[in-house]
């Protein structure tokens, strides 16, 4: 067995997928997909279908989520099948406070959206962190602590 013809199901992690990809070469990549296609994404709107999935394993509701994140329900929706996009991170943010998010969970949810994850170096991000780790889930608990430390509260969500 070879480098690429081993599973890379030893990590369960998108590093241990790109390691695999390193010693692929386009003749193998069929081989790859399917070998792989229990890890790989399997909707072209992965953002969407881990939300829901995520919001479903909790016993939460879409809905339940929206108002939980002060976010209008119409406009939540459409974020969460992406039909709209934000460029506030923020916004992703309050869904994943709304849906009781772990920290693990939010960190794929804003890589999933294409926002960097929260960073431990950046001040606002160490508080955020923190939020998570604590299960602070109120947006207005966590514009208190963000308020505590001087940074700005989480953007206020409106439909555009």
């Amino acid at each position: 067995m070879t480098k690429n013809d081993r599973p890379a199901s030893a990590g369960n992690t998108t590093d241990s997928l790109e390691s695999v990809l390193l010693g692929t070469d386009a003749a193998s990549l069929s081989a790859f997909y399917r070998r792989e296609k229990a890890r790989l994404a399997d909707s072209d709107r992965p953002f969407a279908a881990f939300m829901r999935r995520t919001v479903a394993e909790k016993g939460l509701t879409q809905q339940a989520v929206f108002l939980a994140a002060d976010i209008p329900e119409g406009y939540g929706y459409k974020l969460i099948s992406q039909e709209k996009h934000t460029s506030q991170r923020d916004v992703i943010l309050r869904l994943c406070l709304g849906g009781r998010f772990s920290l693990t969970e939010t960190q794929k949810a804003l890589r999933l959206y294409g926002f960097s994850p929260l960073y431990a170096r950046i001040p606002r991000d160490a508080a955020l962190i923190v939020a998570f780790n604590r299960a602070v889930y109120e947006p207005a608990d966590v514009d208190a602590l963000l308020a505590a430390y001087g940074f700005s509260p989480l953007y206020a969500c409106r439909e555009p």
